[in-house]
């Protein structure tokens, strides 16, 4: 049960908090570059526990439960509180960019009801290549919105407006992960309505 892979799961559920505290306050650019790093990290930890565990033969029940819960717990609460300190805003659009962060968190939420139906059926759903990208659009969106606020000053002038470099990539990011979002759940709702009366 606590095997390694699963100590660094453990580990990024228990940095929620410390990374929330650091994105909760605007304007202070240091928290947001340690934020920065230890959102990082945590992206880190999760590509080598699941490496870990295949290698040394230690996937567990446990990590099987945990690892699914730890990445959507994280990408939940960095969305959430970007969008409490009105970060998720943009030339143009304004606030709109909310739209695709609730996008995700109602795709993540469906399809974990769907995986625990299915779930009870024995039916699996394989995580597809499009899933995968979605999962590093969304990744690499929220690293840059986050970076963004700890670097305010690397802009760009395009026409009369002041674009932050990594605030922009990270919008842009996420509108893509937020497409690919539509995308994939619809391919898990097609499979999981085929098991429904």
């Amino acid at each position: 049960m606590w095997t390694l892979p699963n100590i660094l799961t453990l580990s990024r559920i228990l940095a929620l908090p410390l990374l929330a505290f650091l994105l909760w306050w605007p304007g202070w650019e240091l928290g947001f570059l340690l934020a920065f790093g230890l959102y990082c990290l945590m992206g880190i930890t999760d590509y080598f526990d699941g490496m870990l565990a295949r290698s040394s033969g230690a996937v567990s029940k446990l990590g099987i439960f945990l690892d699914p819960i730890a990445d959507k717990i994280m990408v939940a609460t960095v969305i959430l509180v970007l969008a409490a300190q009105g970060i998720l805003r943009g030339p143009y659009v304004g606030d709109a960019h909310v739209i695709a962060g609730l996008i995700i968190l109602i795709r993540e939420i469906a399809v974990s009801g769907l995986r625990e139906f299915l779930g009870g059926l024995q039916v699996s759903v394989p995580v597809s290549k499009l899933a995968k990208w979605k999962t590093t659009f969304q990744l690499v969106a929220l690293g840059s919105l986050i970076l963004g606020q700890g670097l305010p000053e690397w802009n760009i002038i395009a026409g009369e407006v002041a674009h932050n470099v990594p605030h922009t990539v990270g919008l842009v990011t996420l509108w893509a992960a937020a497409i690919l979002t539509v995308i994939t759940g619809w391919d898990y709702l097609r499979v999981g309505l085929k098991h429904m009366d």
